[in-house]
C-alpha cells in the first residue's frame, strides 16, 4: 500500500509539473522547444583557459531529439549535430571538447543503442528509435581539417579550407559565437537559416530546459545562468507576428511558431567598489537577414554589418542619463560610433560604452536603424546578460530585464538632453 501511495504521489507531482504556467511572449525559465546559448567564448590555445559549457535537459518522460547549431558571432552557421535524450535525460556539453578536440556528444536512440549503453534510460523514462539517426548517432569525431576551419571562422580569420571569413576580427585568438538547440522529429543536416526546409523537421515540444556555464580555471572564474528558453505555440505565434526564426521565413512567415524575444532590455552595472573588474554586457541581437561567409577584406556580412540601434542610454544612481543618439541623415558634422555591431559579443560598459558613471544601469533599445526584409519593420530581437567581476576573486552573471517584446515593441525615445 505504501508503494501504491508513493506511485500515486509521483504521478500527481509529474502532472502538476507538466503545467509550465508560462506566458507566451515573455521569456521565462519554463520548458521550451528552443534553447538559446546567447554567447560562448573558448581560448583554444590554453587547455585550462576560458571555455563555455551548456546543458540540455528533457523535462518529460517522452524521449526527444534535439538539433544543435553552432553559429559564429556574425550569425553564420558553422556546425550542426543531433542529441538524443531519453525521458528526463540531461546532456552536458563542453564546447572546447566539440570545437577544439572535435568530440561531439555521444548519444543514440534505441535503434542505434541495442545494449542501452550509450544513452541508458531510467526506470520511468522512455527510450525509442529514431530510424533517421541510423548511421548518424552516435557521431564520430570531427576531422583535423574541419577543426582548423572552425578555429579560423570562430576567431575571425580566413578559413584554410574555404578562403573566406565568418566572424568578427578581434585578433585575440578567442573563439566566439552562440548556440541554438531545437526539438526536431528526425536527425538532419539542416541549419535554421535553411528556412522552410528546417521547418519540416522542427517540432513544438516544450520540454527542454538548460543552463550556460562560463569557466576560466586559470583565473579562478566561473559563472552561470539559465539558457534562454523560447517556447513554441502553433496557435498564437502565427503570421504576421515576429517569431524567433522569423528572419529566415519570408516565404512562410512565423511557421517556426517560436515566441519572440525583447527588442529593449535593461541591466545594472558596477565599475568599482567590490567589483574592481567592472561590468561587461553579453549582448545577443538579431541581424536583419540571413548571413553567409564573406570576403575577408570586409569586416562583416555585407547584408547587414554593422548592426545599428535605436537608443543606448546609461543612468547613474541619481537618474542622470547620458546617451549617444544616431546621426540624422545628411548631417556632415555628426559622427556616430557603432558599439554593438555583431550578432553576439561582450561589451565593456567602461571601455566600449564609455560610461562616465561607476554605478548605475544601462538601457538598450537595439531595434535596427533600418528595416528588416522579413517584417518591413525594425523591431529586432535581443538578449542581455550583465557580467560583474572582481579580478581574480569572484564573478556574477545577471539576466537583463525585459522591457518589451518584438510584437509589442517600445516605439518612443527617452528624451535625454
Amino acid at each position: 500500500m505504501k508503494k501504491l501511495a508513493l506511485s500515486f504521489a509521483l504521478l500527481a507531482l509529474f502532472a502538476l509539473g507538466g503545467q509550465s504556467f508560462a506566458l507566451i511572449g515573455t521569456i521565462d525559465n519554463v520548458p521550451a522547444a528552443t534553447l538559446l546559448v546567447p554567447y560562448f567564448e573558448i581560448d583554444p590555445a590554453n587547455a585550462t583557459g576560458l571555455t563555455t559549457l551548456f546543458s540540455v535537459n528533457n523535462a518529460s518522460a517522452t524521449a526527444v531529439l534535439v538539433h544543435a547549431t553552432v553559429w559564429s558571432d556574425q550569425s553564420v552557421p558553422v556546425l550542426d549535430f543531433d542529441i538524443y535524450l531519453t525521458g528526463y535525460d540531461v546532456q552536458t556539453v563542453n564546447l572546447r571538447d566539440v570545437l577544439v578536440a572535435g568530440l561531439l556528444p555521444q548519444t543514440a536512440s534505441a535503434g542505434q543503442d541495442g545494449g542501452d549503453k550509450i544513452s541508458p534510460k531510467g526506470p520511468v523514462s522512455q527510450d525509442i528509435n529514431f530510424a533517421s539517426c541510423s548511421g548518424v548517432l552516435p557521431p564520430g569525431p570531427l576531422g583535423a581539417g574541419f577543426r582548423a576551419h572552425l578555429l579560423a571562422w570562430l576567431t575571425g580569420n580566413k578559413s584554410p579550407t574555404t578562403g573566406d571569413c565568418a566572424g568578427a576580427k578581434t585578433g585575440d585568438g578567442i573563439m566566439r559565437g552562440y548556440v541554438t538547440l531545437d526539438t526536431v522529429n528526425s536527425c538532419n543536416k539542416f541549419f535554421p537559416s535553411d528556412g522552410i526546409a528546417y521547418n519540416t523537421v522542427l517540432t513544438y515540444q516544450n520540454v527542454l530546459w538548460g543552463d550556460v556555464i562560463y569557466v576560466n580555471p586559470s583565473q579562478n572564474f566561473a559563472t552561470a545562468q539559465p539558457a534562454v528558453h523560447i517556447e513554441a505555440d502553433p496557435v498564437t505565434m502565427v503570421a504576421p507576428l515576429h517569431t524567433f526564426y522569423g528572419r529566415y521565413l519570408q516565404l512562410a512567415p512565423a511557421t517556426d511558431h517560436r515566441e519572440a524575444l525583447p527588442t529593449t532590455m535593461a541591466s545594472r552595472f558596477v565599475n568599482g567598489g567590490g567589483f574592481s573588474g567592472g561590468t561587461s554586457l553579453i549582448v545577443w541581437r538579431e541581424a536583419n537577414q540571413s548571413a553567409t561567409s564573406y570576403s575577408c577584406n570586409l569586416q562583416g556580412p555585407p547584408s547587414w554589418y554593422p548592426l545599428g540601434s535605436t537608443q543606448i542610454a546609461l543612468f547613474d544612481e541619481q537618474e542622470h542619463p547620458v546617451t549617444t543618439q544616431p546621426c540624422q541623415s545628411g548631417d556632415p558634422t555628426c559622427s556616430s560610433t557603432i558599439t554593438i555591431p555583431n550578432e553576439t559579443q561582450r561589451v565593456s560598459v567602461a571601455d566600449d560604452l564609455l560610461s562616465p558613471f561607476q554605478f548605475g544601469w544601462v538601457y538598450l533599445n537595439l531595434q535596427h536603424s533600418g528595416l528588416s526584409p522579413a517584417y518591413a519593420d525594425n523591431f529586432a530581437q535581443m538578449w542581455l546578460i550583465s557580467n560583474m567581476t572582481a579580478s581574480g576573486q569572484y564573478e556574477v552573471d545577471i539576466d537583463g530585464v525585459q522591457l518589451d517584446n518584438a510584437n509589442r515593441p517600445i516605439v518612443s525615445i527617452i528624451p535625454v538632453p
